[in-house]
């Protein structure tokens, strides 16, 4: 994500490296860089010129601390402004009132029946809403198959009428039925259409004039970059929606669309799409994309990951285990999977920082778990609940059936046992106290 932008970025703040002060020149050159690095991330023309013209006007207008070296300076500058053109905070979706009607529209392909799915799933388990999709795209096909299967998939009930061609009928059906069953949210999952098809986009007109709703929310492509935010104003000017979402974020390495819409637009981006599954849906943070950006990492986002896939009562039970030493191969797998569910791994790296820069040209793969499961599943019930029971006779059994071999076992039991060891000093403060009186001062 921004990988691009972020290593020019740095190339640019060079310029300034090492200089005692912050002069006209060494600014205009460094802005000079700046301006090329957003226009090569497809960053709009003018909101590119006026954002470095505003950081300039900043960084030369501001009393230098002794402290802070320009390069220090600007980027504090940098984040500032970068923070700000994106939106400056978070615009968190409103529930007036119930049930809440969430209108999706955008182009054919950007990811709108995905993205209901995920903002189903995502105000189910993190606002505790009870929504309903319903199935507005009567055009494609496979659409009302595909938001069928992925409201399975989360346990949420989808709405659809295969009699009706008539998207405004079945989208006023679906709020009667919310009401109906007490459902307090309901997602219209519209068709997509192109904004120079008129009869397209009279018709999201007029489903929005009957459904009256209370977000509509404009999904786009970030990888289509300045497209992306042309097509957001000719919806904006027919919707006047909301909000945007940017879907596929963690493939855009350029984040035109990104810095650009807001400033364009005017109007908020709420959500941003990380990966495929359904957990994969991100509040937008301005000020935390713009560390990130920066290379500075998002700390609050990566905690927040973690707190939503780690259940309490869960870790309160692990950590008895932890005390007693009964950490087993069975809670190992447990915590493989709650990680796995936190998203993409070259992503989840990027939120710490300084991480983000050394892990540039590095590829993880997601499926860098995929031995380590192997082995564990290979285990038998016995072996997972007892660890110490693994002889060399169970190892070479594990091996073959998981598809290894014996040094990866071997290398994966040995890792295991001195992750328990530090588990174990870690739960006990005595232990703790002792181990820090030994440590050399």
């Amino acid at each position: 994500m921004f990988e691009n932008l972020s290593d020019k970025l740095d190339r640019a703040f060079k310029v300034l490296k090492g200089q005692g002060t912050i002069t006209e020149i060494n600014v205009a050159e460094t802005m000079k860089e700046i301006r090329k690095a957003l226009l090569d991330a497809d960053v709009n023309y003018k909101t590119a010129k006026t954002f470095t013209d505003e950081v300039k006007q900043k960084a030369l207008g501001m009393n230098v601390l002794t402290a802070v070296s320009p390069g220090q300076l600007l980027t504090k500058i940098m984040n500032d402004e970068l923070a700000a053109l994106m939106g400056g905070s978070a615009a968190e979706l409103t529930f007036p009132a119930t049930p809440t009607v969430i209108l999706i529209a955008g182009l054919n392909g950007a990811g709108k029946t995905t993205f209901s799915g995920k903002l189903a799933n995502f105000l189910k388990t993190q606002k505790n809403k009870k929504p309903l999709l319903v199935a507005d795209d009567v055009y494609r096909p496979a659409a009302i198959d595909q938001l069928k299967v992925l409201g399975e998939q989360i346990g949420i009930p989808v709405y659809a009428n295969l009699e009706s061609k008539d998207p405004i009928a079945i989208a006023k059906e679906g709020i009667a039925l919310a009401k109906q069953q007490g459902n307090n949210v309901v997602i219209i999952d519209t068709a997509g259409r192109l904004s120079v098809d008129e009869a397209m986009m009279r018709e999201i007109e007029q489903v929005k004039a009957a459904t009256n709703p209370h977000e509509i929310l404009f999904v786009v492509d970030a990888m289509t970059g300045q497209d992306a935010v042309n097509t957001a104003k000719v919806f904006n000017d027919r919707l006047d929606f909301t909000g945007v979402v940017l879907t596929k974020l963690d493939g855009d390495t350029r984040g035109g669309a990104a810095l650009s819409i807001k400033s364009v637009v005017d109007k908020p981006i709420k959500f941003i799409g990380t990966g495929e599954k359904m957990e994969a849906l991100d509040v937008f943070h301005p000020d935390r994309m713009a560390s990130r950006i920066l290379g500075m990492g998002d700390v609050i986002s990566l905690v927040e990951r973690a707190q939503q896939q780690f259940d309490e009562k869960e870790a309160a039970e692990l950590q008895k285990k932890i005390r007693k030493n009964k950490f087993d191969f069975n809670d190992f797998y447990s915590q493989i999977q709650q990680v796995k569910k936190m998203g993409n791994m070259k992503d989840l790296m990027g939120m710490i920082p300084g991480v983000g820069k050394m892990m540039k040209n590095v590829e993880i793969d997601d499926n860098a778990f995929k031995n380590i499961e192997a082995i564990i599943q290979s285990m038998t019930p016995y072996e997972k609940e007892n660890p110490d029971s693994i002889n060399q006779s169970r190892r070479n059994r594990i091996a073959k059936g998981s598809g290894t071999n014996i040094n990866e076992v071997n290398r994966l039991i040995k890792q295991f046992e001195d992750m328990r060891k530090v588990m174990k000093q870690m739960s006990n403060p005595a232990a703790m106290a002792s181990m820090m009186r030994r440590m050399p001062r």
